[in-house]
């Protein structure tokens, strides 16, 4: 069993990156399910108990190998298109949001949509609409093949241009330099995308800002709370999928604000004990879309190590919860 240090609020971080006494963990607060993946989870969740089994689901519900697989043993079945569910069935979009085309798709196919995109991806969606119709080129700053920006550039494809970091921006063209606004997929590098931005600023003076700030909260708490605590540890051990955009971001946050190394792991059984070498203070955290029980097992394994110390850094306390989408809110509770 770990024992655990409360060290509070924002205003205790610079009590744990003082120099370590024996072998410790810091542990990020907040780490794990944002609101926008738990609403996802459980709109799966909810659609298996009220229809039964099978529900399908358009590509990965979220991005985590362990939240895929139990919802498949489930009876969640995943599919790359809508075209390969049975007309008249239940489809779940996943968090990351469609294209017009997909929800075009579906309808033509009479299937049952439950809609488990982020809200917050939708407001980006939203975004570019409006600026589509007010005839903007539309900067879209995010990783190609993404299946969020897939979703965003759909909405308006012949407006939307792809910048993928800062080394696209040199290709960048546009109509009308009076008339360019940028967007963001939710679960970037803040600091890489402020770099990108300053280029496209640079290239394009009078660039506008979205209405709102387009990466989500979660994703900029999460490596606030990493770039807080890596400078005190040796190694930072990131619980979260490959594919998870927002996971391989704090890896790389971890190593850019001091970390010696930081890895990314599925499981505990992942982490590999020539890591530990040398090693006083491990930081640990973890994706936006990975469950707490994965983290709770990585704490279990080091403490095999000898971290049974650990330490929170709470750098934010995030309280936002969306509601479920109302085909499978419970009559009783209204959630």
């Amino acid at each position: 069993m770990t024992s655990t240090i409360n060290l509070g609020l924002p205003g205790a971080v610079p009590a744990v990156v003082g120099p370590a006494t024996g072998k410790r963990v810091l542990l990020a607060e907040p780490r794990g399910y944002c609101a926008g993946v738990d609403r996802a989870v459980e709109t799966v969740e909810r659609a298996l108990e009220k229809h039964g089994a099978p529900v399908y689901v358009r590509h990965e519900i979220v991005h985590n190998v362990h939240v895929v697989e139990t919802l498949a043993k489930a009876g969640a079945i995943f599919v790359d298109e809508t075209d390969e569910v049975p007309e008249g069935s239940i489809v779940v979009y996943s968090a990351h949001g469609v294209a017009p085309t997909v929800r075009e798709s579906s309808a033509a196919r009479n299937l049952q949509v439950l809609d488990a995109t982020c809200p917050l991806v939708t407001k980006v969606h939203n975004e570019a609409k409006r600026f589509a119709r007010d005839d903007y080129d539309i900067l879209l700053i995010g990783h190609e093949g993404h299946e969020e920006v897939v979703g965003t550039a759909g909405e308006a494809p012949d407006h939307v241009q792809l910048v993928d970091g800062p080394e696209s921006v040199d290709a960048v063209t546009v109509r009308d330099p009076s008339k360019v606004i940028w967007l963001s997929q939710t679960t970037l590098s803040v600091d890489e995308t402020m770099e990108t931005v300053r280029l496209l600023r640079e290239r394009f003076p009078t660039l506008q800002d979205p209405p709102s700030d387009d990466i989500c909260y979660a994703t900029q708490n999460r490596q606030v709370a990493v770039k807080a605590m890596a400078p005190a540890c040796e190694l930072v051990i990131v619980v979260g999928s490959r594919n998870s955009s927002n996971s391989v971001r704090l890896v790389e946050v971890a190593l850019g604000a001091g970390s010696d190394a930081s890895y990314l792991v599925d499981y505990a059984e992942d982490i590999d004990p020539a890591w530990f070498e040398g090693v006083t203070t491990v930081g640990v955290t973890s994706g936006a879309s990975v469950p707490e029980i994965l983290v709770q097992g990585v704490l279990e394994r080091l403490a095999e190590y000898g971290y049974s110390t650990v330490q929170p850094v709470t750098t934010a306390n995030e309280t936002l919860v969306f509601s479920l989408p109302r085909e499978i809110r419970s009559p009783r509770s209204g959630d």
